[in-house]
């Protein structure tokens, strides 16, 4: 079966790669997630994958801390996650390629565009590390910009929950799931789904997000295959 998706670009959150450990690194919960991703790319899809940093730190939660300099620590974080999912996915027998906003030459490629653009038509799996390379912007926002770069079809965004709903689903057991949203919704709402920065450019760019769950990694494969599974967010006259 041909993928719906042939260049997609996939936010993992830092916590996400914690798995029940919630910090750090779960190398279980990394694999059942890079076992996933391979699948899905074996399907004939190109994959190119942004990853937080929240397992490690959080530069808007650091305290007294300059923001610029708690948002660069972030940034570290952030490629300490690539590594260890490109090492993963390296065991499985995948080629990956690792580059980074800010450039640290001994460690990963520096990000170009171009680049990326060559390895994914090469088969190859590319991950961005560093945000945007710049404080302020969060890696949802990084994401959104690497995806218009890249001219990916769709971002997924795999997160702890499975979709998007009106309120907190872990708190609120009247939450209602939305299985479709447009941008506007989105912003005028103050959903969650991502910070209104990478949502407004997914909305410039026409840039449709899916929004699953990531406690079932085959998700990945069902999403690139185009099964409902989640909240898609798209234009208003998508």
């Amino acid at each position: 079966m041909d993928p719906k998706y042939k260049r997609i670009l996939l936010k993992l959150s830092g916590e996400a790669l914690a798995g029940e450990k919630k910090t750090g690194l779960d190398y279980p919960t990394i694999i059942n997630i890079c076992k996933s991703i391979k699948k899905a790319q074996e399907l004939g899809a190109e994959i190119a994958i942004v990853v937080g940093g929240g397992n490690f730190w959080r530069g808007r939660s650091s305290g007294a801390m300059d923001r610029t300099r708690a948002d660069h620590i972030g940034m570290l974080a952030t490629t300490m996650n690539a590594l260890a999912v490109a090492d993963v996915l390296e065991d499985l027998g995948a080629i990956v390629r690792v580059q980074t906003a800010i450039s640290m030459h001994q460690v990963a490629e520096p990000y170009i565009r171009n680049r990326a653009v060559r390895h994914l038509e090469k088969g190859r799996i590319v991950i961005f590390g560093c945000g945007t390379g710049n404080p302020f912007f969060s890696t949802d926002t990084a994401s959104a910009l690497r995806a218009a770069e890249i001219e990916a079809d769709i971002i997924f965004k795999a997160t702890m929950v499975d979709g998007v709903y009106d309120k907190d689903p872990h708190k609120f057991s009247d939450a209602v799931k939305y299985d479709k949203l447009t941008f506007s919704e989105v912003l005028s709402k103050g959903l969650e789904v991502m910070d209104s920065t990478a949502a407004s450019m997914c909305r410039d760019n026409h840039l449709p997000i899916l929004v699953f769950n990531l406690n079932e990694p085959e998700n990945i494969v069902k999403a690139v295959q185009g099964e409902p599974v989640g909240t898609i967010v798209t234009e208003e006259d998508a």
